[in-house]
């Protein structure tokens, strides 16, 4: 897989144009979400992060800053795809045997 480089040290641009931390499988929009879901600092990222450098964790960072209507549409895009994979899959069947016990509402 072919990646680019970017005018931001340490991110790379896998095809088709998907930023990620260089040396790293994790997508920027990965650490993003955490952050946005966590409230984690840069710190709390590397804690929870340490396969990362306070560097690359800066550095996504500001690629997002930079990139960040096209990066929160395309978390929006994956978070609609795994509400409508969910509507589609319907309630698993343990679900369904735990509900039917009175063990879930």
């Amino acid at each position: 897989m072919a990646l680019a480089q970017t005018e931001h040290r340490y991110i790379q641009l896998r095809e088709p144009g998907v930023p990620i931390v260089e040396g790293t499988s994790m997508k920027v929009a990965e650490l993003i979400t955490s952050v946005k879901a966590y409230g984690w600092s840069p710190e709390e990222l590397l804690s929870n992060y340490p396969h990362l450098t306070m560097s690359k964790i800066y550095s996504a960072l500001a690629y997002y800053w930079d990139h960040k209507e096209e990066i929160d549409a395309d978390i929006d895009r994956r978070e609609q795809y795994v509400k409508q994979l969910e509507l589609e899959a319907g309630e698993s069947a343990f679900a369904a045997r735990i509900r039917a016990q009175g063990l879930l509402q």
